[in-house]
């Protein structure tokens, strides 16, 4: 299929495209945030007198000022406070906001708040955490939150357990007594920063008892949600806007900012603007760290007989949504394998630490690590091919992964023949030299509610409105081809409104690779709807049998001839006016009853080659297949699958946010280092796999973050044949492989 130019290309790459951070309003206030300098404290006198007295700062906002509020949010567990409420939970965290008619002046009124602190004993990462006697970071529960989350909800506090998980089938103990061969594998993924190029910001404005918020956010009605619960406002009094949005990945999922412009908004009566940089943004919300335990047990024919798994996810200081991370890291735990005997235990831990939330891969790139590697040190133990051992146990078309699950809707061993194909897999490395792999298949979170509206202008233009978010992955063009080749008009006819509660339909998310195979549905089913009822206006107009009459092409066609959109639009109403309109709704129901909706599968692979001197590793060559039923556009998915991957070697090779006891040590772009051109591989092969077999139009399914989830534990394979021993944790640094080389750790 032929792939357009994006429909915001032009406006993007000159500088047209408006971003959340670009909206002013006049006589708004600039703001800036005093954060804690202490990771755990009681909260003492927060003295804002010297800071008032500065010109130019018109207000200090503290959280004893918020009690005619419901002072926090959170769509899961609602533990976070706007503003810190008597303790404060990680070194960064919001204590007052400062506002004042130039950011200058805000800037230099935060500097001249005095904080007070009864300090805590702080727990920096799990271990510490769980340990007995440990200090809780929250002594007391918390009221549920969107309870539409059925894998995820708040539980009583008795430790710094934020939320548990646990699932089996089968007797893994008898499974493992039986087994040949045992193998164990434990591996450490970083924690990470998803490195969007706009932060967060976010403009908020009270109006006639409107609140009115133009944001960065992905899931724009799910923001609407939290705040008006926080101001005790209808639904309908709340309008949450996100122009394009400059990088998502599931960082801007849900609410982050929001709250803090509201309250600003709220507190003055005038528009208020919160806008951070990339430290800011660093201190709000990062990617879990885990560290994963898998016991696997083979027969001597590589069979898969048990898995038995443990895993720990630091969700930080509050749960965003920890908790629904950790439910999607189990369910993705055990791979892509046949198995009849499973066993998952999963805790998301608070920690003193900034806040995790969602990122590109959602829990499958820290399991994953393990169960992949898990799988190539067992064909090692047993002699067979890591290719073959994968074929041998993975899921078929049409077989349940596990119970009460979609059926597998992909074919992972004609993905895997692709993918080594491509790397080359049967050719002998060079010394120094190593090729990893990996697959997997993740329930995708897209839960399957979405609204689309399509209109037929008088002039036969056509209208699509949604309330995704674009956010750089292209749904705006996606989308658009979607109306387009429904409607048979052309592309150029075609414009797409998008994200705001208040002017466009209701969409659950932006986010799980949902967009183009659910949104995508519901505007199919929308165009479905309006030529029908093209058909019922023309024949009204025209006259004639309706099942003479065809609406297609751009035209209707009936026994006295052809007529275009346009035409049946006029003279259904007469004159140059109206519009014919019709709605598209995805529920879940029918098709779409049975969870996921689609699998994520990811399949890709490096080859990596090694200076033993310096413990550098160059990428040498790196293969994806986009198994994605089918692209809409070639061209934007081929973007996606090398966008993802490139992210998981980011976490592989370069980036993890470091703390020295309470302090985070590098929230700065110089420091977090984020993978570049020059590191990528001369050679990125993308490979699309057509096969019509996921339920989102003309057989899609979603593929925006499949590459990235088996990426890390393949990076890990390739460093690990290259060395001649396994890493266990990432990221695979200079440092890290020139001690792995003379055998100082693993």
């Amino acid at each position: 299929m032929i792939s357009p130019p994006r429909l915001d290309a032009v406006p993007k790459v000159t500088g047209k495209a408006r971003y959340a951070v670009d909206v002013r309003r006049r006589g708004m206030l600039y703001s800036a945030l005093v954060r804690s300098e202490r990771a755990h404290a009681m909260l003492g006198i927060i003295d804002t007198s010297r800071a008032l007295q500065l010109e130019g700062v018109v207000a200090v906002v503290t959280g004893d000022d918020l009690s005619p509020l419901f002072p926090r949010y959170g769509h899961i567990i609602p533990d976070h406070p706007i503003l810190a409420l008597g303790k404060v939970r990680y070194m960064g965290e919001p204590v007052a906001l400062v506002l004042a008619e130039d950011r200058y002046a805000a800037s230099d009124g935060a500097e001249l708040v005095e904080v007070s602190y009864q300090d805590l004993p702080a727990v920096m990462d799990p271990e510490q955490a769980l340990a007995e006697g440990a200090p809780l970071l929250h002594a007391q529960d918390y009221g549920v939150g969107d309870r539409s989350f059925e894998e995820a909800h708040s539980e009583p506090r008795s430790d710094n357990v934020c939320h548990r998980v646990e699932l089996s089938w089968g007797n893994v103990d008898q499974a493992l007594a039986r087994a040949d061969l045992i193998v164990e594998t434990c591996t450490d993924y970083p924690m990470l920063y998803g490195y969007a190029m706009e932060p967060y910001n976010a403009l908020a404005d009270f109006e006639d008892g409107y609140l009115k918020v133009i944001t960065t956010a992905q899931h724009p009605f799910m923001v609407r949600d939290d705040l008006a619960r926080v101001f005790s406002l209808p639904l309908s009094h709340v309008r949450v806007t996100s122009p394009y949005v400059g990088g998502g990945y599931g960082t801007k999922s849900y609410t982050k900012v929001e709250p803090l412009a509201a309250v600003g908004a709220w507190y003055t009566g005038r528009a208020v603007k919160v806008e951070f940089d990339a430290t800011g943004a660093m201190l709000t919300t990062r990617a879990d760290s885990a560290r994963v335990h898998i016991r696997s047990g083979f027969d001597s024919g590589g069979r898969l007989l048990a898995r038995d798994v443990s895993l720990t996810l630091d969700t930080g200081a509050y749960a965003d949504n920890g908790p629904l991370v950790l439910s999607k890291a189990s369910n993705r735990s055990f791979g892509p394998y046949r198995n009849q005997n499973v066993r998952v235990r999963g805790r998301a831990v608070y920690t003193n630490t900034v806040p995790s939330s969602s990122y590109r891969g959602f829990g499958a790139p820290q399991v994953s690590l393990a169960s992949e590697l898990n799988m190539d040190q067992a064909a090692q133990q047993l002699g067979i091919d890591p290719a073959q051992l994968r074929r041998r146990n993975l899921i078929p078309p049409g077989e349940r992964h596990y119970p009460g699950k979609r059926p597998m809707d992909a074919d992972l061993a004609a993905d895997l023949d692709l993918l080594l194909e491509g790397l080359g897999w049967e050719a002998p490395c060079q010394e120094g030299q190593g090729i990893g792999f990996g697959v997997t298949a993740s329930d995708a979170g897209a839960y399957p509610v979405s609204t689309a509206a399509v209109k037929i202008l008088p002039d036969g233009s056509v209208l699509v409105s949604t309330g995704s978010s674009e956010m750089g992955q292209g749904s705006r063009t996606a989308l658009a081809l979607i109306a387009s080749r429904e409607l048979g008009v052309p592309l150029e006819q075609v414009a797409i409104t998008q994200s705001d509660t208040h002017a466009t339909p209701y969409e659950r998310t932006s986010g799980a690779s949902r967009t183009t195979t659910l949104t995508g549905l519901a505007i199919q089913r929308a165009c479905a709807e309006l030529l029908s009822r093209l058909e019922m206006a023309a024949a009204e107009v025209k006259g004639g049998p309706l099942t003479e009459i065809k609406a297609a092409e751009g035209m209707v066609v009936g026994p006295w001839g052809d007529v275009s959109f346009g035409e049946v639009v006029r003279g259904w109403f007469g004159g140059n006016l109206g519009e014919l309109a019709a709605t598209g709704v995805v529920r879940r129901v029918g098709e779409l009853q049975e969870l996921p909706p689609f699998w994520e599968i990811g399949v890709s692979g490096v080859k990596v080659s090694i200076d033993p001197d310096t413990g550098q590793v160059s990428l040498l060559r790196l293969v994806t297949v986009a198994d994605v039923g089918h692209a809409i556009h070639p061209e934007m998915l081929k973007g996606q699958d090398v966008g993802a991957a490139t992210q998981g070697l980011g976490a592989a090779f370069f980036e993890e946010l470091v703390y020295d006891g309470p302090q985070l040590v590098n929230p700065n772009l110089v420091e977090y280092r984020v993978p570049r051109a020059k590191d990528m591989p001369p050679e990125i092969v993308t490979i699309v796999a057509e096969r019509g077999d996921g339920v989102g139009p003309y057989g899609a399914k979603g593929g925006g973050e499949g590459t990235l989830n088996p990426i890390g534990g393949a990076a890990a394979a390739a460093v690990g044949r290259a060395l001649g021993r396994w890493p266990d944790r990432l990221p695979l640094t200079p440092e890290r492989v020139w001690r792995m080389l003379r055998g100082e750790v693993n």
